[in-house]
């Protein structure tokens, strides 16, 4: 298994589901994940299902330009770090971002649907 082929799967699934229908990340995320968004802790899929679809803005498009990643932890684990630009609808100008997401196999489901969990992002 290619750890960048994996990484850059699971971005182009991560952001084009963000972008698209954010309630379908939660399926990315397990109870343990966390997102620290601003300053803020969030734990649990349902909670940060909850953080990002309540951000102040419906429709956008995220443009990645770099995607980087490196094994971490057992299990074919992975830290991956992400940054492009995020085009919000109605605005003129795109803003960047960077996110850096834990990415962990599971390993009781992997074998029958290749799942990939975000445990940190």
């Amino acid at each position: 298994m290619d750890p960048d082929a994996v990484a850059k799967a699971f971005v182009e699934h991560y952001y084009s589901t963000f972008d698209a229908n954010r309630a379908g990340l939660a399926n990315l995320y397990q109870d343990g994940s966390m997102l620290t968004f601003e300053g803020q802790k969030i734990m649990g899929s349902q909670n940060i299902v909850a953080k990002l679809t309540s951000l102040p803005f419906q429709q956008c498009q995220h443009a990645i330009t770099t995607v980087d990643c490196q094994p971490s932890g057992p299990a074919g684990g992975m830290l991956v770090f992400v940054s492009g630009n995020l085009q919000l609808a109605g605005e003129q100008h795109a803003l960047k971002f960077s996110q850096e997401h834990v990415v962990a196999m599971n390993v009781s489901t992997c074998v029958e649907k290749g799942s990939i969990l975000v445990n940190r992002s």
